[in-house]
């Protein structure tokens, strides 16, 4: 009988390191459908840094001997370069990453390893290296968000003057340049790293010590692990420490938004290298061509993040769903928090290499920038602002310049583009001037204010965005 169909029992449950008051052993189906070690083992070395601390502590409380303490810590050192090497022995019978590695410290030291578990509990124990690992992830995707933001500002810095059309409703709008454009991302990415560092001072709490529930009734220093291990403090309530997922369903808040706008973006470079706009040329290592067609440039890169956008909003649902009926304190349903946060973790990580490799290398076709600017009246908000400028009030200028648009769409030509007697017939407040705010150059000097689209305005915004990434 295969293992798949297997429903004898495994071995004898006193083999388990929780399996004394159990009469019979586990089903090995039900072994392999709760084990967790298959994924869990990811977080080895997160494990292994927390039983460090916690048996380090203990030696200072006097529960360990400094002997005691010795072998324990030279047995996981050991246990550590196995993992690292990729010689240690995973077994689905012993469930997780945590009965693993301390089955292997007992099998290496003998009794003494079985004193690492005093004062704590799987429970504390998992919760304390789920919040180790995310906190290595913050800090790796934290800078490469820091290395995408960089990039950009470089980018956008250099492409100040470049002229290109701005959209609403995906309809030519007014003028900006493509360096306001790329400051845009820029914004969305920054409020994206404020969240990701306000999520990590809620990661960075320590629950050890909380044991599987209550707490423990040994002597145990809470603040001390906390220390060794990095953390800004313990978690205050026992309850709530081992049970507690919030920190996991906010940083995949923050993945989800984080993606959302790598999205938004991965849509105008698709859009943007397309022959229908031809905005920008995407270096061919982001791309890949057709099996069918020869001429075909993809631009997969984006086109996967887009897609892959969806997959971690699905984590935050899951996420949210997973924990939104579960009564205090800890229960297995929180075993299946792992592969949802792991992938989200995981996805915008490298979204985010993909995207900080790529944006810095965007060309700009600042020809086919400037003429499609030119079409579509993007000027037609200067010329009811420079109505109204010369005393005309807004809603007139709104009707004057309408029918000025109407009369050149009859005539197929831009506003620019008609003489000053076909314009002065709308209006005759219309002067030699107003072709200084009809240019598309004019049009966006115009805009020179915080947060305006003139190039100097850019220039400035880039600087201050440089002082903000260098004080990270």
């Amino acid at each position: 009988m295969s293992n798949d169909n297997a429903s004898s029992n495994s071995a004898n449950p006193a083999a388990k390191l929780w399996g004394g008051r159990f009469s019979e052993a586990t089903d090995a189906f039900v072994e392999r459908f709760t084990a967790s070690v298959m994924f869990d083992q990811r977080m080895a070395l997160e494990d292994i840094r927390g039983s460090l601390a916690h048996a380090q502590m203990l030696s200072e409380v006097g529960v360990l001997s400094e002997d005691e303490y010795g072998q324990i810590a030279d047995g996981l050192k050991a246990i550590a370069a196995e993992i690292e090497a990729g010689d240690f022995p995973w077994s689905v019978e012993l469930e997780d990453v945590h009965m693993n590695i301390e089955a292997r410290l007992t099998s290496r030291i003998g009794a003494t390893g079985k004193k690492l578990h005093t004062g704590r509990s799987r429970n504390d124990q998992v919760a304390t290296d789920i919040r180790l690992w995310l906190r290595g992830r913050i800090d790796q995707i934290a800078a490469e968000l820091t290395r995408l933001q960089s990039g950009l500002v470089e980018l956008a810095e250099r492409e100040a003057d470049t002229i290109m059309p701005g959209f609403t409703h995906l309809q030519s709008a007014q003028p900006v340049t493509f360096g306001h454009h790329l400051l845009a991302w820029n914004e969305m990415l920054t409020r994206d790293y404020e969240r990701l560092m306000d999520c990590r001072k809620r990661v960075n709490r320590s629950p050890l010590g909380a044991a599987a529930l209550a707490g423990t009734s040994y002597p145990i220093d809470r603040a001390r692990t906390a220390e060794l291990l990095g953390f800004d403090a313990p978690t205050e309530n026992s309850l709530d420490s081992v049970s507690d997922r919030d920190f996991a369903i906010e940083f995949c808040a923050f993945a989800s938004l984080l993606l959302t706008h790598l999205s938004r973006a991965s849509e105008e470079l698709v859009l943007w290298t397309s022959s229908q706009f031809d905005f920008i040329d995407l270096p061919d290592r982001f791309c890949t061509g057709s099996s069918i067609m020869p001429q075909k440039k993809n631009p997969d890169v984006p086109e996967l993040v887009r897609g892959k956008t969806g997959r971690v909003n699905g984590h935050l649902v899951s996420l949210l769903t997973l924990m939104k009926s579960q009564p205090l304190a800890y229960n297995k349903d929180n075993q299946e928090d792992k592969e949802p946060l792991f992938d989200a973790a995981d996805t915008a990580l490298d979204c985010l290499r993909a995207f900080a490799d790529m944006a810095p290398a965007l060309k700009a076709k600042k020809e086919n920038m400037y003429a499609a600017a030119a079409k579509g009246f993007s000027t037609a908000t200067d010329l009811a602002d420079y109505l109204v400028r010369k005393g005309v009030a807004f809603r007139d200028a709104h009707e004057i310049v309408g029918q000025s648009v109407s009369f050149a769409i009859e005539r197929e030509k831009d506003l620019a583009e008609l003489s000053l007697e076909q314009l002065q017939q709308f209006s005759d407040q219309i002067g030699e001037d107003v072709f200084d705010v009809l240019t598309l150059e004019g049009s966006v000097a115009a805009r020179d204010h915080i947060g305006g689209t003139a190039p100097e305005q850019v220039r400035a915004a880039c600087g201050r965005a440089k002082e903000l990434i260098a004080a990270r």
